[in-house]
């Protein structure tokens, strides 16, 4: 039975970058997609409405661009450090996204992440189409998703930790035993139990003796 259970958010915390905005450039909507991103990180519109309309400009953009996106995705500093420590005192790590599956797979592969969960792009002949495929990771989903992961491996709610850095993760830390704003907005900072302003992810490590 794993002992506790770290939850992360993925763009600007467990990666460097904000995928969609890298993905908007790709498209040739950089700035029309950057300004509806951080209204959404900032509390300011819904994040399901925003990411809707986010997706819709990135109409036609091809595999190949999402591939080559994907190519430059780099980790944040410490993020395998975390994952093996996380592991080496039989913890599980997730990551939830409100960003794109066709990119977090290979993170999640290459981390040995325990589960990740994400949005998923509408592709058909090679080319996006606008469109998002099911139902939306949004706040309230990550919360769900980190609450019914520890139910599933009968680890209680003070055993969770959840890191983020925007307004689409206050629901999952506050779902958690111990909220983690990593690098965040002034409004996550202001409502978490702990705020690391090192983008080094391995800074974390030390907060698994708060558990319980």
């Amino acid at each position: 039975m794993a002992e506790f259970l770290v939850v992360c958010d993925v763009d600007s915390t467990l990666i460097n970058e904000e995928v969609i905005d890298m993905l908007a450039e790709a498209a040739g909507v950089g700035s029309e997609v950057a300004e509806v991103t951080d209204r959404a990180m900032n509390g300011e519109i819904d994040f399901a409405t925003s990411l809707t309309e986010r997706v819709a400009l990135l109409k036609g953009l091809s595999s190949a661009g999402i591939e080559a996106v994907t190519n430059r995705v780099t980790l944040t500093k410490g993020a395998r450090e975390l994952v093996r420590h996380v592991h080496a005192a039989d913890g599980l790590i997730v990551a939830v996204s409100g960003g794109f599956h066709e990119v977090l797979d290979s993170i999640g592969t290459d981390l040995g992440l325990d589960f990740w969960s994400a949005n998923r792009l509408e592709i058909v002949d090679g080319v996006l189409t606008g469109r998002v495929l099911g139902s939306i990771v949004d706040a309230h989903a990550k919360a769900r998703i980190l609450q019914q992961f520890a139910e599933d491996h009968e680890i209680s709610p003070d055993r969770t930790i959840a890191v983020g850095d925007g307004a689409n993760d206050l629901a999952m830390m506050d779902a958690a035993g111990v909220s983690v704003a990593f690098c965040a907005k002034r409004v996550v900072a202001e409502k978490a139990d702990v705020a690391v302003d090192v983008r080094d992810l391995s800074a974390i490590v030390a907060l698994f003796g708060r558990r319980g």
